[in-house]
């Protein structure tokens, strides 16, 4: 698409967005162009930020007229690459973090209006300070921004009880590839007049529209929570504990969590203040968290009870209720610094996949067996939420072999694991996106009509291919 130059691209910019929407401090430009965790390459052309939403009209309208692609971008804490500019030099990177005002928010009908560069904890503290939950819960929470969960469709750890963030959004604000502004910023949550339009800005990875705000679903703050972790010898007498707790609290189930025991050898090992959360080491754990609107609500004793049932029928071998808060967020903390230790710890080959929640041990068994067989030495490392079937089965490199004998097995890892989870009725993606990572792996798995629908949505909303070239669809 590129056909203009830079310096009337520059020019035309800086008189439009001002010195501020400019960005040149090279700290600033690291934090946007530098992946935290992959090793992509990201050459903007020139990097802005607008503070408004009539500012982003004006980038998408001169991006366009002189033939630059857009690629939007929120807090850049993804891992598939889908808010990096390419390399070449070509792409207009357009943050949205100056875009960080909470405009509305509504007790009465627990909605939130956000600009898409709020923080996603920001919004959490705005939402707790009226009493309010806004709950999605993600590792990256002081970071990552509205906008960027929106266009992933972010899951997190509470999903099992509230849904991924598809089902936090009551209506967005998107400038369109024309530069308008499409709006369904009502604070309503029923809408049946014709097709939901926001559904397809949500999870498109910024390949249709530019989303500057959202209405986002609030809901009430829990009084009182509980916190366990419990030991298991396989990944079928997890989902037998999963099954049990949640016949027994039902929807105050609002995490679930399996972690293999080399994620805590790894996070202990590479996260400083990290230990072990039981006095003995096991192959597997589920770490799990009920609460209640019930301040007085008797959820230690009710899962106390459960735990020792559980342990007569031999289904967990050992286990703990955090007695406090700061035990709680010790054991969740641990959970949410798996990934960041996992980085360190040589060549690894991630996966975001979901199966049925019932077919997640089968999936573990056959994809361990098959790689381990195929793959002398690989360390398997799984952990996720198997509440709703969502496994990161993240294997890492033999320990102790030079990375470059690992380095080129990407392609062929993925292709055993992702077979064996289509195999399974499952999705070679569940929360993470597909951005860069996945482009090809998608069209290997989905149909032809499948692409061929995605493909006729992008040539209607986007049909220059204006936004976020070579993500998603080839």
């Amino acid at each position: 698409m590129h056909r203009g130059n830079m310096a009337q691209l520059t020019g035309q910019l800086l008189e439009t967005l001002g010195p501020k929407g400019i960005v040149r401090d090279e700290g600033q430009l690291e934090s946007m162009t530098k992946p935290w965790r992959d090793k992509w390459t990201s050459e903007p052309a020139l990097v802005v930020q607008p503070a408004t939403t009539s500012e982003v009209q004006s980038v998408v309208r001169i991006c366009r007229e002189l033939g630059f692609p857009i690629v939007p971008q929120g807090g850049n804490t993804g891992v598939t690459g889908a808010a990096l500019c390419r390399e070449g030099g070509t792409e207009v990177l357009l943050s949205l973090r100056r875009m960080n005002r909470i405009r509305e928010l509504d007790v009465d009908d627990d909605m939130l209006i956000a600009e898409a560069g709020c923080v996603l904890n920001d919004v959490k503290d705005a939402a707790a300070e009226v009493g309010r939950l806004f709950p999605l819960s993600l590792g990256a929470q002081g970071s990552c921004m509205i906008g960027g969960n929106i266009a992933t469709n972010a899951g997190g750890i509470n999903a099992l009880r509230y849904g991924p963030m598809r089902n936090m959004v009551a209506g967005l604000e998107v400038v369109t590839a024309d530069g308008d502004v499409w709006s369904s910023l009502k604070l309503l949550r029923k809408d049946n007049s014709g097709y939901d339009l926001k559904q397809l800005f949500i999870g498109s990875e910024g390949t249709l529209g530019v989303i500057t705000a959202a209405t986002l679903k609030l809901s009430m703050l829990p009084a009182r929570s509980a916190t366990a972790i419990v030991a298991v010898k396989s990944p079928v007498e997890a989902i037998s504990w999963f099954r049990k707790v949640r016949e027994a609290f039902g929807g105050q189930l609002t995490a679930c969590e399996l972690i293999e025991r080399i994620c805590i050898d790894v996070t202990a090992r590479r996260i400083p203040g990290i230990v072990d959360p039981l006095p003995t080491k096991y192959p597997w754990y589920v770490l799990l968290e009920v609460d209640s609107l019930d301040p007085d609500a008797e959820l230690e004793g009710r899962l106390g009870s459960l735990f020792e049932q559980a342990y007569d029928a031999g289904v967990v071998l050992d286990g703990a209720i955090a007695s406090s808060s700061a035990q709680a967020q010790a054991l969740w903390h641990l959970r949410e610094s798996i990934g960041e230790a996992h980085r360190h710890e040589g060549v690894s080959f991630k996966h975001d996949i979901s199966v049925p929640v019932s077919k997640v041990p089968a999936f573990i068994a056959e994809a361990q067996h098959r790689l381990s067989e195929l793959y002398p030495g690989i360390r398997s490392f799984a952990f996720g939420h198997i509440g709703d079937g969502n496994i990161h089965f993240n294997p890492v490199q033999a320990e102790g072999e030079p990375a470059e004998s690992w380095a080129g097995k990407l392609a062929d890892i993925n292709r055993v694991t992702h077979d064996i989870t289509v195999k399974l009725g499952g999705s070679i993606t569940a929360e993470h996106g597909v951005g860069q990572l996945r482009r090809s792996e998608l069209v290997h798995y989905k149909s032809p009509l499948e692409i061929q629908m995605m493909q006729s949505i992008k040539n209607v909303l986007d049909p220059a291919g204006l936004f976020n070239p070579g993500k998603l669809l080839l």
